[in-house]
């Protein structure tokens, strides 16, 4: 399908789940912009992409950088022709220690998860709207997690971005909607690529497996990618305000 065909599209966030979405938005079409802080990781991405016949370009970007993300936002302008759809896709994980709680976890890691978990995600925003809304709308998709729903002895830090992150998806899709612009989240669950299944534990794995509804298999990029080119296209264009969780059935919501 080329859901996309004609769309500016930027990835900020490389990894196992960004190189997927940037791999597939291209193939539905769009000019992609993948950016991460390790442009060595975005340019392999892209070299594939284009490699195979389709557009895209990287960027160096710190998404907790204002001066970073507003460069990659005026690339897509410059270079690309515009801007059509974000999704915010990084995410600091210094907050992975599962024995740590509130009163163990050092202050300065629940102020790096902060900053670039949900000061990044602001800062996109705020580079992306206004180019936006100069041509009359466009999507915004945010990466998020089931870690903020389900709760837990650890990952407070974590959990507690991912939720600040669904107020600003709700706040863009409420303020901004009549002037075009949409705006969701996706909230995945356990998603492997290459380098989260060389760290998982195996007992990790099948706790996690043991909570899903489906047993067969665990999350893919592809499933998160999949959902996304949904949400930045015009077939999705009645779906804003939203989190949908990508995650096997372990959380059920009304």
């Amino acid at each position: 399908m080329r859901r996309l065909e004609n769309k500016v599209i930027f990835v900020a966030g490389a990894g196992g789940i960004g190189g997927g979405l940037a791999r597939r938005y291209a193939e539905e079409g769009a000019r992609v912009l993948l950016g991460d802080i390790d442009l060595a990781a975005a340019e392999e991405v892209v070299q594939a992409i284009n490699d195979a016949g389709h557009s895209a370009a990287s960027i160096r970007l710190d998404g907790s950088d204002e001066d970073s993300v507003n460069a990659a936002v005026s690339f897509c302008v410059e270079k690309l022709g515009g801007l059509d759809g974000l999704h915010a896709n990084f995410a600091s994980l210094a907050d992975s220690n599962r024995e740590q709680g509130i009163l163990e976890l050092p202050l300065e890691t629940f102020d790096l998860t902060q900053r670039v978990n949900v000061r990044g995600y602001y800062l996109c925003t705020r580079a992306a709207l206004p180019v936006m809304l100069a041509a009359g709308g466009g999507s915004i998709v945010y990466t998020s997690s089931i870690g903020a729903y389900t709760g837990g002895a650890a990952q407070v830090a974590y959990s507690m971005s991912k939720a600040a992150g669904h107020a600003l998806m709700r706040h863009v899709a409420t303020r901004y909607g009549p002037q075009g612009v949409r705006a969701n989240t996706i909230a995945p669950g356990l998603i492997l690529h290459p380098a989260a299944e060389a760290e998982i534990s195996e007992e990790l794995l099948a706790m996690c497996c043991a909570r899903a509804s489906i047993k067969s298999r665990t999350g893919r990029p592809t499933d998160i990618a999949a959902l996304g080119a949904l949400l930045l296209s015009d077939e999705g264009g009645y779906i804003t305000g939203q989190v949908i969780c990508v995650d096997g059935g372990t959380t059920m919501r009304a």
